[in-house]
């Protein structure tokens, strides 16, 4: 049953419910959680390619002879890289609380393109808005583009059948501009699932014809469209965070695993000072991952136990489809951060499943 009603549609919306798209509401929008079945979906990506409609993200644009200076203080990253290149930041609250994880995309020499999560849309511009204080342009482009991520072994091959062979071969984070039947596209050697391919944004006028093309051109790849649902799966394999999970305003890029983000000797930024304080004074807890051993599946929210102590909370959670095993992400004290170091998940209170930490992703692609 598709769930519409007051949602936002993208513009792709048509094609993936004709593709047979389970539609559910997502960030204020109807998105397909799954069309042949998550994990076939997930193996779909891992051994071949699959594309994503994700148009649901938002682009925030930055323009102006400032517009450097004011992504400079939004981000903990360093921002001092060329054109054409891509680089991920949280962007923080003056406590160093994660207001978003963001991919901005240097598209001039005085512009920037900001991907933000859906559900942080409104929140994200109005901040940026403010922090700029008029020195530069910020202006919600949103509703202007469609994204798909095209993700998998197969994607180079796709890619270049499309693009052209450039567009295939780009380092990872750097990204071209080119043209889409009349259109003007970005291709990103980006992603969220840990395999090769990237992201395109498209103007919302082409982004039809750019799916049916993808599907049309990657029919002997083994293609298929991919759902939310196994999205989830492929980032966590990888211990990619996920924004509102195991990421939001309570939580500080340092105890969540994302310090090579933190850029303290490229100047002043918001929530740096809060950053500082912290390192000196150590840290608490740490996001961990960690896999189950034996039966049983960490959810979201689930309690962490050592012993009869409540040490910490599950962020993320499922059964890893490329591996079988049992997987997650949580917060717990420092102790019980170092590899090998054994817990308990509450299962609903039926009963504890013990755990492993673990370091790396979970999973690791063989060469």
């Amino acid at each position: 049953m598709s769930h519409t009603g007051d949602l936002k549609k993208t513009a792709l919306f048509d094609d993936v419910v004709k593709a047979g798209g389970k539609m559910v509401p997502f960030a204020g929008y109807s998105m397909p959680v799954q069309f042949e079945g998550i994990i076939k979906e997930h193996h779909r990506v891992r051994t071949h390619v699959g594309i994503f409609d994700v148009s649901h993200m938002g682009q925030i644009l930055f323009r102006g002879p400032n517009a450097e200076k004011i992504v400079q203080k939004v981000t903990t990253n360093s921002m001092a890289c060329e054109v054409g290149r891509a680089v991920y930041s949280p962007v923080l609250l003056p406590d160093g609380g994660i207001i978003d994880d963001v991919i901005f995309y240097r598209t001039g020499e005085t512009e920037w393109l900001a991907c933000v999560n859906a559900s942080n849309k409104e929140k994200d511009f109005a901040w940026f808005v403010k922090q700029a204080d008029g020195e530069c342009e910020v202006i919600d482009q949103s509703d202007l583009y469609a994204q798909i991520a095209i993700q998998g072994p197969k994607a180079p091959t796709l890619i270049s059948r499309i693009f052209g062979a450039k567009a295939a071969e780009l380092r990872p984070f750097s990204f071209i501009e080119l043209d889409y039947k009349g259109a003007n596209c970005i291709v990103a050697a980006t992603g969220y699932t840990g395999e090769a391919g990237g992201e395109v944004y498209v103007p919302n006028e082409v982004a039809s014809d750019l799916w049916k093309e993808l599907l049309a051109k990657g029919e002997d790849l083994e293609i298929a469209p991919i759902g939310l649902g196994a999205r989830d799966s492929l980032r966590l394999e990888m211990r990619y965070s996920l924004y509102g999970n195991d990421i939001d305003e309570t939580t500080n890029p340092l105890e969540a695993g994302l310090a090579w983000t933190v850029k303290f000797d490229k100047g002043d930024f918001i929530g740096k000072n809060a950053l500082v304080a912290q390192k000196e004074a150590g840290l608490k807890r740490r996001l961990v991952g960690f896999v189950i051993d034996g039966k049983g599946i960490a959810r979201q929210g689930y309690k962490i136990f050592s012993g009869d102590d409540e040490i910490g909370v599950v962020t993320s959670g499922a059964n890893s489809p490329s591996t079988g095993v049992a997987v997650g992400m949580g917060y717990v004290p420092v102790d019980f951060t170092k590899t090998d170091t054994r817990f308990d998940i509450d299962l609903k209170g039926l009963r504890r499943a013990p755990a492993v930490v673990v370091a790396g992703p979970f999973y690791k692609r063989e060469a």
